[in-house]
């Protein structure tokens, strides 16, 4: 019965994306995803809880972070930019937000001494980066390196792939422009939140994964480093959910923010010139996201003519 019931999915969303050219199929399709769209934000709650924060100067060998004010050394000023997973939203305790585990992981690898600042915002989305930015310029000089999760509100808000990936792209070019160093954790794969009924989270996958291939090409040209969350993180997601997954099935869990940042780490380290290992801490991107988006073909236009947003994927998506 696990193998039927992707299967029905799957035909039915090809069937759907075929016979889209027929107008009472394009407004019965339309209305399935609406209706689906409505439930899957009864399921997920809204993100109203605060999460916990710890900025503050971090050393190597653990310990208490320091309360950083004037006259507080460090040698690293390490700055989080983003949604709510770079917030940590879920996160019972300061010590399991990806930011906390970044600055320590950062601190033991070099051995200095690494000041956090979080500007993230939980529910935000591209448009607020360039604010973000701006309230790091007012708050004091820029920082040493930027951390930026962003992406999947954007899916939800249907900002649109390629304005969201420009905004990422001139929110970092900004950042480079003011001497940071700049790691992206790009959009996540939808295909994992089994909150989301189908076909809707097939047609959210397909935008996340166009969105994240696009995120990468504009944050490499911008001079930053992107971290695929998609490519990297799906897998482990899909296999635990109950592990990586916060009690909204929609958020992280403190498992899962520790994976995100096992992954973001050892770009920021080499990025800062503090990584010592001997090991690809890029994955490419495009082969990937290349393939994907050759088997769309003919249908992949007429769904982004017809209702602004790109064509499903037609592919099982388990869980």
């Amino acid at each position: 019965m696990g193998n039927r019931a992707p299967r029905r999915s799957t035909v039915a969303l090809a069937a759907a994306a075929t016979l889209a050219s027929t107008g009472s199929a394009y407004v019965g399709a339309r209305n399935l995803l609406q209706v689906q769209a409505d439930q899957a934000r009864q399921v997920i709650p809204k993100s109203w809880d605060v999460p916990p924060r710890a900025d503050g100067v971090y050393s190597a060998g653990g310990g208490p972070f320091e309360r950083w004010h004037r006259g507080v050394p460090f040698d690293v000023h390490l700055m989080v930019f983003g949604d709510s997973t770079a917030t940590g939203y879920g996160c019972m305790i300061a010590d399991e937000v990806p930011g906390v585990l970044i600055a320590r992981g950062l601190a033991e690898q070099s051995g200095k001494r690494i000041r956090l600042s979080t500007k993230a915002i939980v529910g935000a989305t591209s448009k607020g980066l360039s604010g973000q930015i701006d309230a790091m310029f007012v708050a004091g000089p820029p920082p040493d390196a930027a951390v930026v999760m962003i992406g999947a509100n954007d899916v939800t808000a249907l900002n649109g792939v390629g304005q969201s990936a420009r905004r990422l792209g001139a929110a970092v070019r900004r950042l480079r422009g003011s001497g940071a160093v700049v790691v992206v954790g790009t959009c996540p794969d939808f295909g994992v939140i089994t909150a989301i009924p189908q076909p809707l989270r097939t047609v959210a996958r397909t935008i996340g994964l166009r969105l994240a291939h696009a995120q990468a090409a504009e944050v490499r040209a911008a001079g930053g480093v992107p971290v695929p969350f998609s490519e990297l993180l799906a897998s482990e997601f899909q296999q635990a959910p109950e592990e990586f997954f916060s009690q909204d099935m929609f958020h992280p869990s403190a498992a899962g923010y520790a994976l995100a940042a096992q992954q973001l780490l050892p770009a920021l380290c080499k990025a800062l010139g503090e990584w010592s290992a001997d090991a690809d801490v890029e994955p490419a991107l495009e082969a990937r996201g290349d393939s994907l988006l050759a088997r769309l073909g003919g249908v992949t236009q007429f769904w982004r003519r017809t209702t602004g947003v790109p064509a499903p994927i037609v592919a099982t998506v388990t869980g």
